[in-house]
């Protein structure tokens, strides 16, 4: 059993690696803008958002439409108006994972209790809504600039490749950080129904710990799992079980970072809320960062 970030900031705490993005880390971040240009990070929502095959697809009905007053609905004072509803998976497209979302030993982060994860209850501890907005430096790993080319299906980013990365870049981490990692899986992989049952870039285990090491406070990566699949031999999510439970660190999946990379940033102000959803496992976001 690990726990290595367990009473860091209190026995009760649910808000996990996010408390260190204090007040001192968003003055520095604001510090960082410089040509006020700010990227949404998230994918679009709809119908065709893909998905893997166990979470239900995206459903956009509207409610209230032109049709509507096509048909003859009154008008009252002339006024018109649309309405729709969503049905939706919290981990669909760009979403976070919540403290509640990954564990083993049957604890969660901090030692709560993992059967207080009910239909009935919904996350009774380490809940979506417990996280609230993050505001704080984003350093971005781009690993499509530093190779020239997207990474291969299954290709491992361990620890030695982060510490070259940031090297080139010339970026250190400091307590606090959103570190974004690119991979170029969602620009070359999207659009391939597939893409979600079979291998993926992303960081292993040792990577993982080099982050969590540095006290960042969320890791993010545009592809589906953040992790690499297939999983190192015996291991299933390992790098889940270690961020989320252990080291309470949200996870940020699905970004898009085609067009921050483009431009070289490596630090930006970074900022992202997820719904306040009561007991939820996750949440869609979009997060933002301004250079």
């Amino acid at each position: 059993m690990s726990k290595e970030a367990w009473g860091r900031w209190g026995v009760g705490d649910e808000r996990g690696a996010f408390n260190s993005a204090d007040a001192a880390a968003v003055k520095r971040a604001v510090r960082l803008v410089r040509d006020g240009r700010v990227f949404g990070l998230a994918q679009p929502l709809s119908p065709r958002t893909p998905l893997p095959a166990q979470r239900h697809r995206v459903a956009h009905l509207m409610d209230q439409d032109g049709g509507d007053y096509a048909a003859g609905a009154e008008r009252p004072g002339g006024y018109q108006v649309a309405d729709d509803t969503l049905f939706m998976p919290v981990h669909v497209g760009t979403h976070i994972d919540a403290l509640c979302h990954a564990w083993y030993d049957d604890q969660l982060y901090n030692g709560f209790p993992g059967d207080g994860t009910r239909s009935a209850t919904a996350a009774t501890r380490c809940g979506v809504d417990k996280l609230g907005p993050i505001v704080t430096r984003g350093v971005l790993f781009d690993f499509v600039r530093h190779r020239g080319a997207p990474l291969g299906a299954g290709a491992t980013i361990a620890a030695a490749d982060l510490v070259a990365v940031a090297a080139s870049s010339g970026i250190a981490i400091d307590a606090g950080d959103a570190v974004l990692i690119r991979t170029g899986w969602v620009e070359t992989m999207l659009g391939d129904p597939q893409a979600y049952f079979g291998a993926e870039p992303g960081i292993d285990e040792s990577g993982a710990l080099w982050l969590a090491e540095r006290g960042v406070s969320l890791v993010g990566a545009d592809n589906f799992a953040i992790e690499v699949i297939p999983f190192a031999a015996g291991k299933v999510f390992p790098v889940h079980q270690r961020l989320i439970r252990d080291f309470g660190i949200p996870l940020l999946e699905g970004l898009v970072l085609a067009a921050l990379g483009a431009t070289g940033a490596a630090e930006f102000l970074f900022a992202t809320t997820p719904l306040p959803i009561v007991g939820g496992t996750g949440s869609p976001v979009c997060p933002l960062a301004v250079i």
